[in-house]
């Protein structure tokens, strides 16, 4: 019974502190994103805001609700949100989820088929590594890595429309799938390849350098001089003990990566005007299309909070005493 009322308390402030952040991220992009420069109406009218008179104008805003303090505005919007509903999207006259959940699709494939490759590439390239440290596969493979994770994403996205886009023409610079052809796996292979190529290469050393290093940290514990004393291959060794004990950190970083990558993706998709999220938030930035950016904001930052958290969980199942209310236990002796 202690079990799990410590259990139901647990996931009681797990739950508390994600709506606490998740409030608290509305509050800042909701107040920033008001007191930024800039007029909103131009994303909603276009042009005709230069010709509108005094009168006009102060309807204009009324209609969109940006005539009340801040506060009211606030205190409006996430009434509306508890109840489901967003508004509409300034720039492009529609329900600001509809559009999100018209793109999400397509963020979600380069995210995710992207993010597996890292972790699936990152985990092959950190055995080989340490399997030859300081040999001569070990040197070649630090020394591209150093290099390739240096180059900034967006220039790299520059230099391969350049050379498979402009000159060759092997490869779609832009978009997500050929006109009229949204259901044509072939083609949307085919315009994933660019983007694909900079969000793997923009994060893989990054993680499999980290994987070699605790491989190798693993190598050189006691226990492994002891396996190998007692006669076991370095083989059996490396796989069944060293892999095995660094698995549990890997699912934690892999979880704390979430942000790192997510952001990677976003300028990815910008560079490469790909039809996804990160587009759709530079846009909605660029156009103060409010409630489009709200709700993006909010979505992105619940996946962070999400990889946060989760990440946590993982490390303190792995060592209990990572948990805030475990305290450690010390000798008491006498004097």
């Amino acid at each position: 019974m202690k079990t799990f009322f410590g259990q139901l308390a647990y996931a009681g402030k797990k739950i508390l502190f994600f709506s606490a952040s998740v409030l608290l991220l509305s509050i800042t992009v909701f107040y920033i994103s008001r007191l930024a420069p800039g007029d909103p109406l131009v994303s909603y009218y276009g042009d005709r805001v230069e010709k509108m008179g005094p009168k006009e104008r102060a309807w204009a805003e009324e209609k969109l609700g940006l005539n009340d303090p801040i506060i009211v505005q606030y205190i409006r919007w996430i009434e509306n949100a508890i109840q489901g509903e967003f508004g509409i999207s300034y720039k492009y006259k529609m329900d600001a989820a509809e559009i999100i959940s018209m793109r999400i699709g397509n963020t979600l494939i380069l995210g995710g088929v992207g993010f597996l490759f890292i972790f699936g590439l990152a985990m092959l390239i950190g055995i080989l590594c340490a399997w030859y440290e300081d040999r001569l596969p070990d040197k070649i493979i630090c020394g591209m890595g150093t290099v390739t994770s240096c180059i900034p994403e967006f220039w790299l996205s520059l230099v391969l429309i350049l050379i498979f886009a402009v000159n060759l023409k092997w490869l779609p610079s832009s978009g997500a799938y050929a006109i009229g052809k949204a259901d044509e796996i072939g083609s949307r292979v085919r315009h994933l390849i660019l983007p694909m190529i900079v969000v793997v290469l923009g994060h893989l050393w990054y993680y499999a350098y980290m994987i070699r290093n605790k491989i190798l940290e693993e190598v050189r514990a006691d226990y492994v001089l002891l396996a190998k004393s007692k006669g076991l291959k370095k083989k059996s060794v490396m796989f069944r003990h060293c892999l095995r004990n660094v698995i549990p950190a890997y699912l934690s970083i892999m979880a704390i990566s979430v942000p790192h990558i997510l952001g990677g993706t976003y300028i990815v998709e910008t560079v490469f005007s790909y039809p996804g999220i990160g587009t759709l938030t530079y846009e909605s930035a660029r156009y103060k299309d409010y409630n489009l950016l709200m709700l993006l904001s909010i979505l992105s930052g619940i996946i962070v909070i999400l990889g946060n958290m989760a990440a946590q969980i993982i490390n303190e199942r792995i060592d209990p005493r990572m948990k805030p209310d475990t305290a450690p236990i010390t000798e008491v002796t006498g004097g």
